[in-house]
């Protein structure tokens, strides 16, 4: 997971489940944290962390918040929250608009090629 090393946040204090239910990021407020899978998330209403809480794994961005695109090409490379998109019920992040245009182009290619590489380049993370 991409967590931001000075916060301990993940997604840069997005909340998660906006993506979902607003078709928008939205910056949560402090009084609304989780701590889940060793990262601090909030969220911007009590709803959002009980959907979180309830299915971390539906509104946890995909590879971890690592763009698509760089992986499908092996690189982990950060994605940015306010560059997502929404593909098959999963979030995905995207370092520039380049990557999620290229994404939205073809989201299943770009979705199988960085599934064949996510091991590898996860393998090699530093934690």
């Amino acid at each position: 997971m991409v967590i931001n090393r000075h916060t301990g946040l993940a997604i840069d204090g997005f909340d998660p489940v906006a993506y979902f239910v607003d078709s928008a990021p939205a910056i949560d407020r402090p009084e609304l944290e989780l701590k889940s899978g060793g990262a601090t998330w909030r969220f911007r209403n009590e709803g959002n962390r009980a959907a979180f809480t309830a299915n971390p794994e539906v509104y946890t961005p995909r590879f971890g918040g690592h763009d698509p695109v760089a992986l499908s090409r092996g690189a982990a490379t950060t994605g940015n929250p306010e560059l997502w998109a929404i593909a098959g019920q999963r979030l995905y992040l995207f370092y520039n608009e380049a990557t999620r245009a290229a994404f939205t182009a073809d989201p299943d290619n770009a979705i199988a090629a960085a599934e064949r590489n996510w091991p590898a380049v996860r393998r090699s993370l530093v934690p």
